[in-house]
Formats: C-alpha cells, sequence, structure tokens
C-alpha cells in the first residue's frame, strides 16, 4: 500500500508543468500590441474580440513556450502601469539594453551587475515596470 501511495504523491508533484502565459494589464490594447511586437518582437498567437469592445491578445516570445497576455479584467484597472513581478531572460542583458534602447525602450535602471547577475528595469507604454535579467 506503501508503495502505491508513493507513485500516487510523485505524480500528484508533476501536475503543473510550466507557465502558460501572465498577463499585462493595459489602457489601449491596440497601443500595447504595437509596442510588443514592435519593439519587444513577440508574435501574435491569438487576437480575438473578448466583449465589451475587449479583445484578448495573447502573444508568445520568440524561442520560450510562455507567452504574455494585454488584458485588464473588469475592476482591474488599478493595476495598469505598476510593478510587475515579471523577470525576462536574455543572454547578455548590456547588449539587449543596447538594442531595446535603439528601439525607444524607457529603462529606469540601466544594466547593473550583481553578485547573481545583471539586470536593467524598463518601462512599457503604460508605465508597466519589468526586469530584463541575465539566466
Amino acid at each position: 500500500m506503501r508503495l502505491f501511495a508513493y507513485f500516487a504523491l510523485k505524480e500528484e508533484v508533476n501536475m503543473i508543468k510550466a507557465v502558460k502565459f501572465v498577463g499585462i494589464p493595459v489602457c489601449d490594447q491596440e497601443a500595447a500590441l504595437q509596442f510588443y511586437t514592435s519593439k519587444l518582437g513577440f508574435t501574435v498567437t491569438t487576437d480575438q474580440p473578448f466583449g465589451d469592445g475587449r479583445r484578448w491578445i495573447e502573444l508568445k516570445i520568440p524561442g520560450a513556450q510562455t507567452g504574455v497576455v494585454l488584458f485588464t479584467a473588469p475592476g482591474q484597472e488599478d493595476r495598469i502601469g505598476t510593478f510587475s513581478s515579471v523577470s525576462y531572460v536574455t543572454d547578455n542583458v548590456e547588449k539587449t539594453y543596447g538594442e531595446l534602447s535603439a528601439r525607444g525602450m524607457e529603462f529606469t535602471q540601466p544594466p547593473k551587475k550583481e553578485t547573481w547577475g545583471t539586470s536593467a528595469i524598463f518601462k512599457d507604454q503604460d508605465g508597466n515596470t519589468f526586469v530584463l535579467s541575465s539566466r
């Protein structure tokens, strides 16, 4: 009986495999779509009506499994323009910082080396703040 319980528990532990997407609250979905596709190079996987003039917009990060959704649920508008717990990974923070800066990306912190790696902080078109980090 104990052997069965071990395998049943092991199966439960592995139920969640990954993060499918994270939501990014935005004011203007069209402006956000332009920002994330033209400045960050994300690609559209879903863009469809979601009621009340809103759209469900899912974007993929090239080479990654996790995506982002540009959507603000009703009553959550106060989340727009705040610090996000999302940290994007790049192989070279300094190089990516240079490329994104050339595209007009606003950084609130240039690349900074720490004992754990290098990071920079940037804002999207609505003031949502994200970390750009080395692995």
